[in-house]
């Protein structure tokens, strides 16, 4: 059985609101065991004994359950222990100057795109093919920077499903 870890794009927005507990009766249902949820942003940890078809199953049965769309961005214990103890920010802890960020991507990143940052805006470090980190710099009005991924995902190719989080969620995943 493999450990995994599913990233929802979009829940807790509007109208597509999902507790916690509901979700974790949708990957109960889905047959999925030791399922947890991790905070409340459509972060889902379980177990599963087949990858095949995993990310299709996942949306159908969350789709069914809840009236709506939900993509999913799924990621192995391995593959999140692997991106922790790559240390993509350098050993950079979160702070009030700056928030750290990894953006998933459901499908390899095309080799044309190279994402390149905003000096003082925010900053880019490339990751493994699936995903690249965002290092959001203070704006004066007190917010963090998220223009990184709005300007990316103008640039994907169509259907290209992504998802970001703080970089302290993936290391609470990985816990």
């Amino acid at each position: 059985m493999t450990r995994y870890a599913a990233f929802l794009r979009g829940v807790n927005l509007g109208r597509r609101t999902v507790k916690s507990a509901e979700l974790k009766a949708a990957f109960e249902g889905m047959g999925f065991a030791n399922v947890k949820t991790l905070l409340a942003s459509g972060n889902v940890l379980f177990d599963s004994t087949t990858a095949k078809g995993l990310q299709a199953r996942i949306e159908k049965g969350l789709g069914d359950a809840f009236g709506f769309t939900i993509g999913t961005v799924l990621r192995s214990r391995a593959e999140l222990e692997a991106m922790v103890k790559a240390d993509p920010f350098g050993g950079r802890v979160e702070c009030d100057d700056f928030k750290l960020y990894v953006s998933l991507f459901s499908e390899d990143l095309p080799a044309t795109l190279i994402p390149a940052g905003v000096p003082g805006d925010y900053d880019i470090i490339p990751g493994g093919p699936r995903e690249f980190y965002i290092v959001g710099y203070r704006k004066p009005d007190g917010t963090y920077s998220a223009g990184a991924l709005l300007n990316l995902e103008k640039k994907l190719p169509k259907g290209q499903l992504v998802t970001s989080r703080n970089w302290n969620t993936i290391v609470k995943a990985v816990a």
